[in-house]
């Protein structure tokens, strides 16, 4: 049966166009927009991605209850937003101190060793009830207590599983903000695609994001707290 190439031509591009539809991801939104929301009574802490669930992790927030006074070891409640991050391809178990690499490298659990380890994201506050938490060196962080996460044990800061922060630091950007409340983490839709913040083009697959994506790092701190000034690192 003749076909006139122009009838042709049309169930080609159509035939195509399915094709392109059925096997591609959906196109990547114009800003992608990640943020935390830590939730202090169940101790856990939720990726969110333009408004939706990436993924849920246990943490560890003060043992010694909430606040943002300075020398009272408490975690700030209210909205921060990620100041510095630090620890850019470091080992995981690498032990900081003074946010600098030792050298040292522990594994989980290990015996009477609580230092800082794995990754630092150091936060600054955005409302009165936060404002002095870089000062105050508040961090999410690793920490080799993994038997101690899910619980309240640290001195300020927001305590991770060194696999859980590897993650959390690669696709949590300067800036990102890190809302820490006292309720339950709300109810939200779950993302369907997950885009990776450094290759938005390139949806990775649904579940934790990958650590060994590490975002551009900026090491250093610009501000000196009151234990830096007293010549000790400060209990996290």
């Amino acid at each position: 049966m003749f076909r006139s190439p122009l009838l042709l031509a049309a169930s080609l591009s159509l035939i195509s166009v399915l094709h392109v539809s059925a096997n591609s991801a959906p196109p990547a939104p114009e800003s992608i927009r990640n943020e935390v929301i830590v939730s202090v009574k169940e101790q856990k802490l939720m990726l969110l991605q333009n408004g939706a669930k990436v993924t849920t992790y246990p943490v560890s927030t003060s043992k010694f209850g909430l606040g943002d006074g300075f020398g009272r070891m408490t975690t700030p409640v209210g909205a921060m937003a990620v100041a510095q991050k630090i620890g850019d391809h470091a080992p995981v178990g690498a032990v900081f101190h003074r946010r600098r690499f030792t050298g040292e490298i522990l594994k989980p659990n290990a015996p009477g060793r609580d230092p800082i380890i794995t990754r630092i994201i150091w936060l600054r506050g955005l409302e009165a009830s936060t404002a002095r938490a870089f000062a105050r060196c508040i961090y999410i962080h690793g920490t080799p207590e993994e038997k101690r996460i899910g619980k309240p044990a640290s001195y300020g800061c927001i305590r991770m599983k060194s696999k859980d922060v590897a993650a959390l630091y690669s696709q949590l950007p300067v800036g990102a903000v890190v809302q820490v409340v006292t309720d339950k983490l709300p109810r939200v839709r779950k993302a369907k695609v997950i885009y990776d913040i450094k290759a938005p083009d390139a949806p990775v697959e649904k579940g934790r994001p990958s650590p060994l994506v590490n975002s551009p790092g900026q090491t250093g701190a610009t501000q000196k707290n009151a234990a830096a000034r007293a010549g000790r690192s400060p209990r996290a």
